[in-house]
């Protein structure tokens, strides 16, 4: 499958010819897909913008169907415009809302003066929830029926000093953010299925009972603030958590920060939890189904359990928002041009995970939000970053992302407020099939198969919930400082991925439908079973959740410990729960093994009891994969008979010898995804697997397939032995600017290969586009096996011409194309068309005045959230520079 793209229709002002011109570039560029999101409009376009869900809307949206289809393409639709979910058939009892306490003082003997009323005029919809009176002398009532309809409170203690707490359903009054035209309106109460219903239902009306054609319905990362109640929360709390949430409001709202209050809160937030999967999750993918559709959804950022919410859908996605710091030597990362955020492979588990855990095969992406700061990203600059996602167990690339736009708009178009811009104006684009081409054969292998992950490790989401401070609780991307790096849970998966172990993630709700087959936790019915389930240190466990653990331990599976659960969360039947829990643990005899490990048999299984994970999983048998200690990170698939391991080389060394695997192998191909070619490894057995020879650069990739039996058919693999000494490409280059702009200069010849930023000609200085370098030069018989084109330093792509034959795409780090078959003794022509970035000419239209953002609500902000003006913006580097090299390879 080809990478997809976010597809933003700008004010829906969209046409059938540029929908298929649109289409039909994206195709040519390597896109396999689209997801349609509908958002605020382009000024001056007002006239043809397009209601969303209006008849001419919903023309438009099958016709893309169609056009998509006869080009080869899907498409997904936001279900919905903007984000969150929302819009103008939201009102306000069907509104996001929030929990309003207000507190009264009263004396024995008086009556309440003030009315039981929101303050907050803007609170018209409020409705009184309940009304909890304490008194001084531990008395707790209920006066919720003696408030009338104008708020009077209708009585009057006796005696003592009361404290009255009145709480009400607010609404946030939170709007859909970046709405397209008819899609103005609240975000809707996400923990509320009438109101889900009713959302939905402008969607029922709009498709008339009929599909849309449309492969998935999408929905964007949780971004509801503040949304922290719901109308019938309490009858759900009562009837989940066994107790009622009223008489302990004073607590819940106060500043104490007592073990009590923690547990109250855990117990709130797992009804949160358990209201937003069974209310909105679960029966928004049920709904889809009726057009014969499947569902996306960015959980992160929810108030409930990750895993579960992931889990609940057909195609978990996460996303990338930052710019990671990789070692590989000339990758560019200027400070002034990222974020100060870094995505977190470990996040990005969460959603491989689920779909992992629930058999899901594909797990989704929206991949380069905020990479860099606007066109000034480059394609070797992705590289990197999209690999992390497939090496955190993603499988299908959104690209964030590309705007609609029509031909008549002049350059740079249409464009969205946040990069990247993955669009046809950018001058990356005639070079993006080789990172779209990249993109297609690492997914082609890792959507084949299933994951073949061998260690499911507990996520103690109980820990997380159980803080006294706040109300809901949304994981967030950004909050991972606060409710994921300090945990034991995050120091194992980076020790043990660091070390050679390959993981999944698993939710209480999920263990508690696993079960053991042939000694492996099979999670459901379509993943691949794991070895051993590891529960990390932690404080509190459901006693239902360890009782599964011990079941499952009993059936066969190897269980490790690092240590015993302490406790129990929430407050219901708490003392119960406790003794149950001190029951069980008793119950558990164990051994010392040795004075690292303690173990007991537990019917066909084991119960392991560790501090020492990496020590522990060595005592079950439980072999990491060495290859990382060269520094190689990797992903494991399991395909039949057949495993496929995903390598890249993040480090700044060339790996260049025999890297462990361990696995038997009767044959072993290697697989280069960068150029598409293929050929039988050079490998040797060992007494624990295979030694394959490797070479892999600082910045490249490969796949290595291995065959359990039989013998690899075709070429082998051509390895680069000895490097010969270099030779220069030398000769009287000319340098002709192709197309680009604003201005095209003129075309001149150098002495050797330099910016063309650094001529003279002030109309280089602002150009953005393609280039060409070309020179004629004559090239020694040389007797090697191979030839490696280096070409220096390239900014920012290079497509590579040989004796009129194209030799390929140099669009990476380390910038080298295999090029002893296009090679010839004697007189040889090579044409580099170079692409740089978009930046020296944005400078250009801004130091001009040139306006080009014309776009409503956000318009174009930079990296800080500012509005982007690039006039003071330095030249970015642009073309060729330094020496252009051809290595000979001997055998």
């Amino acid at each position: 499958m080809r990478p997809w793209t976010r597809w933003w229709w700008m004010g829906n002002a969209v046409n059938e010819k540029d929908l298929t011109f649109s289409l039909d570039l994206y195709r040519k560029a390597g896109i396999g897909g689209v997801e349609i999101a509908p958002i605020y409009g382009v000024k001056g376009y007002e006239g043809q913008y397009i209601d969303y869900l209006s008849p001419k809307w919903m023309n438009m949206l099958g016709f893309t169907v169609k056009k998509a289809s006869e080009f080869g393409m899907g498409v997904d639709l936001t279900n919905g415009t903007g984000w969150p979910f929302g819009g103008p058939q939201i009102s306000a009892p069907y509104a996001a809302s929030k929990l309003i306490v207000q507190t009264y003082k009263l004396t024995g003997g008086n009556v309440l003066k003030e009315k039981i009323k929101v303050d907050d005029p803007k609170q018209d919809a409020a409705k009184l929830q309940f009304v909890t009176a304490y008194s001084n002398k531990g008395e707790v009532l209920q006066l919720a029926g003696k408030v009338g309809a104008d708020g009077t409170l209708n009585w009057k203690p006796a005696s003592g000093e009361w404290e009255i707490y009145a709480a009400f359903n607010g609404k946030t009054r939170q709007m859909v953010k970046r709405s397209s035209p008819g899609g103005e309106g609240f975000t809707l109460d996400h923990f509320s299925r009438p109101a889900l219903d009713r959302y939905l239902d402008r969607f029922d009306q709009a498709f008339g009972g009929h599909s849309p054609g449309v492969r998935a319905f999408y929905n964007d990362s949780y971004e509801v603030y503040n949304a922290d109640w719901t109308e019938d929360f309490l009858e759900f709390f009562k009837k989940r958590r066994g107790y009622d949430l009223r008489l302990n409001i004073r607590e819940f709202t106060g500043k104490e920060t007592s073990g009590h209050t923690a547990r109250l809160k855990s117990d709130y937030r797992e009804t949160m939890a358990e209201m937003l999967l069974e209310n909105f999750t679960r029966p928004w993918t049920a709904w889809s189904r009726k057009y014969q559709a499947i569902t996306r959804n960015q959980a992160h950022g929810s108030p409930g359990n990750l895993l579960d919410l992931y889990a609940a859908v057909d195609i978990p996605e996460c996303e990338t928002f930052g710019s990671s710091y990789f070692a590989v030597p000339g990758l560019r990362r200027d400070s002034a041009d990222i974020r100060n955020v870094d995505p977190d492979p470990v996040m990005l588990k969460f959603a491989s995970s689920a779909g992992h855990v629930a058999g899901h095969n594909l797990i989704s992406c929206e991949t380069f939000t905020w990479l860099t700061e606007h066109f000034k990203t480059s394609l070797s600059q992705c590289k990197p970053e999209v690999e992390q996602v497939f090496l955190s167990g993603i499988n299908h690339v959104f690209f964030h992302g590309t705007t609609y736009s029509p031909r008549e708009a002049s350059w740079p178009g249409w464009l969205f407020y946040a990069s990247v811009n993955f669009v046809p104006s950018n001058s990356f684009w005639p070079h993006l099939p080789g990172l779209t081409s990249y993109i297609t054969r690492v997914q082609s292998v890792l959507q084949s198969g299933k994951a073949d992950n061998e260690i499911l490790l507990y996520w103690p989401v109980y820990d997380a919930w159980n803080r006294p401070t706040g109300r809901d609780m949304p994981l967030k991307v950004h909050d991972i400082d606060e409710w994921l790096h300090p945990t034991a849970f995050y120091r194992d998966v980076t020790e043990l991925q660091n070390a050679g172990y390959s993981l999944d993630f698993i939710s209480d709700r999920q263990l508690s439908g696993s079960s053991v087959s042939s000694g492996g936790i099979r999670t459901s019915a379509n993943s691949a079973p794991y070895k051993v389930l590891l529960v990390p240190k932690l404080e509190l466990m459901p006693v239902e959740t360890f009782e599964k653990i011990l079941r499952l331990a009993e059936e066969g599976a190897i269980v490790i410990f690092q240590a015993m659960p302490e406790d129990v969360p929430g407050l219901g039947d708490l003392e119960a729960r406790r003794g149950r829990l001190k029951q069980l643990t008793g119950q558990l005899t164990l051994s010392d093994v040795n004075e690292k490990i303690k173990m007991t048999s537990r019917g066909a299984g084991k119960v392991i009891l560790a501090s020492d994970v990496n020590a522990a999983l060595e005592y079950a048998g439980i072999l990491r994969e060495t290859l990382t200690d060269t520094g190689l990170k990797f992903i494991r698939r399991e395909n039949g008979t057949e495993k496929y391991y995903y390598l890249v080389n993040h480090t700044a060394k060339a790996i260049d010898g025999d890297v462990p695997f361990r696995i038997e192998a009767g044959a072993v191909i290697l697989m280069d995804p960068q150029t598409g070619s293929s050929g039988s490894a050079s490998f040797s057995k060992v007494s624990d697997g295979i030694k394959v020879r490797l070479q892999i650069q600082p910045g490249e990739a490969m796949i290595v397939k291995v065959l359990s039996s039989g013998v690899a058919c075709g070429e082998r693999w051509p390895y680069l032995n000895k490097a010969l000494q270099p030779i220069e490409v030398k000769g009287r280059w000319k340098l002709h600017f192709a197309s680009g702009g604003p201005a095209i200069p003129k075309d001149t010849e150098l002495d050797r290969p330099k910016e063309w930023t650094s001529l003279a000609d002030t109309a280089a200085l602002n150009f953005s586009g393609l280039a060409d370098y070309t020179v004629s030069f004559n090239f020694p018989k040389v007797k090697a096996s191979e030839f490696v084109l280096d070409l220096g330093n390239v900014m920012e792509s290079a497509r590579v011409w040989i004796n009129g034959q194209e030799a390929g795409t140099a669009w990476s780090i380390p910038y080298r194309l295999r090029i002893g078959k296009f090679l010839r003794p004697g007189k040889n022509t090579i044409r580099i068309e170079v692409a740089n970035l978009m930046a020296n000419r944005i400078r250009y239209m801004d130091r001009n005045g040139i306006e080009w953002k014309k776009f409503h609500d956000a318009n174009i902000v930079d990296i800080n959230y500012k509005p982007l003006n690039a006039s003071n913006w330095k030249v970015q580097p642009s073309g060729l520079g330094g020496t252009v090299r051809i290595i000979p390879y001997s055998d």
